[in-house]
């Protein structure tokens, strides 16, 4: 059950980047230090965190001295995507668990708390032995946060406590308090995706219609109209493009006949950018391109200016134009900040980055550009890849919610897609409809492999998409995604699945697939590779 979660024991503030916090002193109206006031009010949701700071301010830390019993298992979520690195383990009190956090204790029942969806800092927690730490980074990239006086609504925190609850049906009772207000898709997401296959490289409009023939031919007349999504490649700057977006086609000659064609071939048109990046500087450029970007240069946009929210909008509002029904948006945490952000750092350390504006924190330029695309949509789908999903959660329909599967190596597939969909299923339906990323069908990977996850992606109602090489399109693989598209039509199977061995092993082999329990092989013949080099 939820309960009230307590006032904190202790408040430490940083204002720059100083080893040692200053310890905030409680009062009648909160807890201060220096020009620093840190207020916390029981609220309707939860408690409700926030702060004010006349000068720079960096981190807050509250403490709560409430002791995890010796023998409990802690599970967090991830920054942004997951990297194949969700597990349950001891208490390990180095290890942050970003948004939120869950434990199970030897005598049965389940602890827990986390933050609400669009937060106004990026909010990590700590448990140890002797109690639990909530982190609120409230940066600005690289810098302090400079509010002049300003008060920051931080998160607002609920806690869970259920000494009958299983661990599954406990996070996503806590993670259907998080967010009130999902974003979800009108029907169940099923299509396909040319990215495992052709990985941006030698296709045109005919190879995109061959990808609407492969899936519209496995949906029923009642099912729908399936997705057909073109990935990055089509755009002139290959496999890691930039804008403009309204020119430079590569292979194709009209981007809005394509998008034509593809529904006459009874699909829903879907197209891949990559939002904060510009082949040409643009207002709301970084002054530098980005390394390593070729010799003509790409820059980045800086999402905490106006201009570069327009130039994004501006974007999406041309392929809406063109027709498109669905907008896959990639990159924009790299691009933002500078980084992929791993689960276990606090995001600054490893976002390097500055922001033109930093008056506001880096959670609260993310919403806002989130806001900007799914106000630019209109009434299109939109799905976010690299995008923080924490904060994106009400602001997009879908969320990838791993790592890159892989048409080259199946390890990929296993170590980044099995173990997304286990651990963060239960924010499907809740914050967003899951995308555990792509099933492909490849001479790379072996299609018994693929067809089992394909099997669970499908049974679980979250959103199926399909990458297939036509030359591995036998009559197997065929009745395969038939089968599949049933299911991803009618939304999964009744009563869902759950991973059952989750709490030993970061990629489950066992399943409740509806009534009826599972076990998958994910190895290969001599195990695992070793290597995940590319994807």
């Amino acid at each position: 059950m939820i309960r009230a979660m307590p006032l904190p024991d202790a408040v430490f503030v940083w204002s720059g980047d100083e080893r040692e916090p200053r310890r905030a002193t409680a009062g009648t109206d909160g807890w201060a230090s220096g020009d620093v006031v840190v207020r916390a009010a029981g609220g309707t949701a939860g408690l409700d965190l926030s702060v004010e700071a006349g000068g720079p301010l960096s981190r807050i830390a509250l403490r709560w001295d409430e002791p995890l019993p010796e023998g409990s298992l802690v599970l967090g979520d991830a920054w942004e995507r997951a990297y194949g690195d969700l597990r349950w383990e001891p208490p390990r009190p180095e290890r942050v668990l970003p948004w939120y956090w869950l434990a199970t204790t030897p005598g049965g029942g389940v602890r827990g708390a986390g933050v609400r969806v669009r937060p106004g800092a990026f909010c990590g927690w700590t448990t140890d032995l002797a109690g639990v730490t909530l982190w609120l980074d409230v940066r600005s990239g690289a810098d302090p946060v400079r509010l002049a006086g300003r008060r920051l609504e931080l998160a607002t925190v609920v806690a869970l406590d259920d000494d009958a609850a299983l661990p599954f049906a406990a996070l996503g009772d806590l993670c259907a308090r998080l967010c009130s207000d999902p974003l979800l898709p009108a029907t169940p997401v099923f299509g396909s995706n040319n990215w495992y296959y052709a990985y941006g490289v030698g296709f045109d409009a005919s190879a995109v219609l061959r990808d609407a023939d492969v899936v519209r031919r496995a949906m029923r007349p009642d099912d729908g109209s399936p997705f057909c999504v073109i990935d990055a490649g089509w755009s002139e700057g290959g496999t890691a493009p930039g804008g403009p977006w309204d020119r430079g086609w590569r292979t194709f000659s009209d981007m809005a006949s394509v998008a034509e064609s593809i529904r006459d071939a009874g699909c829903r048109p879907g197209l891949w950018f990559r939002p904060l990046l510009s082949r040409q500087r643009v207002p709301g450029s970084r002054p530098d391109p980005l390394p390593d970007a070729g010799p003509d240069g790409a820059w980045p946009l800086d999402p905490s200016t106006p201009e570069a929210l327009a130039v994004v909008a501006e974007s999406i509002r041309t392929f809406r134009a063109w027709g498109y029904e669905l907008i896959k948006h990639d990159f924009s945490t790299f691009d933002a900040v500078g980084a992929f952000l791993g689960r276990s750092d606090l995001p600054a350390p490893a976002a390097p980055w500055r922001f033109a504006d930093t008056s506001r924190t880096t959670a609260e330029i993310l919403v806002d550009l989130y806001r900007t695309v799914r106000d630019a949509a209109g009434d299109a789908t939109v799905l976010g890849c690299n995008t923080v999903g924490h904060l994106a959660a009400g602001l997009e329909h879908v969320h990838r919610v791993g790592d890159d599967t892989s048409g080259r190596r199946w390890e990929r597939t296993r170590r980044m897609g099995v173990n997304a969909l286990a651990f963060r299923l239960a924010q499907h339906g809740r914050f967003f409809a899951v995308d555990a990323d792509c099933v492909p069908s490849t001479h790379a990977t072996p299609w018994e492999l693929n067809r089992q996850f394909l099997e669970l992606v499908a049974a679980s109602g979250t959103a199926t998409f399909v990458s297939v090489d036509p030359a591995t399109l036998t009559p197997e693989v065929e009745a395969d995604l038939r089968r599949a598209a049933a299911l991803a039509a009618s939304g999964g199977v009744a009563g869902g699945v759950e991973p059952l061995d989750w709490q030993s092993t970061p990629t489950p082999r066992r399943w409740r697939v509806g009534g009826e329990e599972r076990t998958y092989r994910w190895e290969l013949p001599w195990g695992v590779d070793l290597e995940l080099d590319g994807s």
